[in-house]
C-alpha cells in the first residue's frame, strides 16, 4: 500500500484489529520512508448479480430498495427491526450464493416472499398480492388457503380468527 503522505510504495502493518461486527479489519500502518502512521479498513467486496427487470432492463442490486419492500409489507406489523434486518441479510446471502451474474427480479421476489412468510403471514399476503398481481378475491382466497394449510404448527397467529364471528355486512374470506 502506498503511503498517503509521501507516496512511497511500501508500508508496514504494525497492528490489526477485527471490528465488532466482524465485517472489517482495521490495520494500523507505518511508512518505511517517512515514518508517518495511518489506518486502513479492509472489507470483503462481493459482487451481487445484476437484476433483470420484467421489461428486460438490467440494474445493479440496491439493498435500499430491498429494505423498502420489506418495510412496506411489514408496515404496522409486530416485527422487530432486528428480524427485518436478518431477513434482508438472508435475501442478500441467497443472492450471493446463486453465483450468477444476472438474476431476474422475479427470483428476488421469491426470495423476499420466502422470508416474509417466515416473519409474518399478513405481510407475506400483502407482498404476494402486489408481486403476483392478484386480480380478485379468489386469488387472495387461494393464497390464504395455501398459507393456512402450510401454517399449521408454525407458531404464528391464524390469519382469520376461526372462533370470532364475522362482522355484520362484511363477508369473511375462507
Amino acid at each position: 500500500m502506498h503511503c498517503p503522505f509521501c507516496q512511497h510504495p511500501d508500508t508496514r502493518v504494525i497492528d490489526s484489529r477485527v471490528s465488532d461486527d466482524g465485517a472489517t479489519i482495521r490495520r494500523r500502518r507505518v511508512c518505511e520512508a517517512c515514518g508517518e502512521r495511518f489506518s486502513t479498513l479492509e472489507t470483503i467486496e462481493l459482487k451481487l448479480p445484476l437484476i433483470v427487470k420484467n421489461d428486460g432492463r438490467r440494474e445493479a442490486f440496491d439493498a435500499r430498495k430491498l429494505r423498502a419492500g420489506f418495510d412496506r409489507a411489514l408496515q404496522k406489523r409486530p416485527v422487530s427491526e432486528e428480524q427485518i434486518e436478518a431477513a434482508v441479510r438472508a435475501v442478500v446471502h441467497k443472492l450471493r450464493m446463486t453465483a450468477e451474474r444476472e438474476l431476474s427480479s422475479r427470483r428476488v421476489g421469491e426470495f423476499v416472499m420466502a422470508e416474509l412468510r417466515k416473519l409474518d403471514h399478513v405481510a407475506y399476503v400483502r407482498f404476494a398480492s402486489v408481486y403476483r398481481a392478484f386480480q380478485d378475491v379468489a386469488d387472495f382466497r387461494e393464497e390464504l388457503d395455501r398459507l393456512e394449510s402450510d401454517a399449521a404448527g408454525e407458531g404464528q397467529l391464524p390469519l382469520l380468527g376461526d372462533d370470532e364471528p364475522a362482522p355484520r355486512g362484511k363477508g369473511r374470506v375462507r
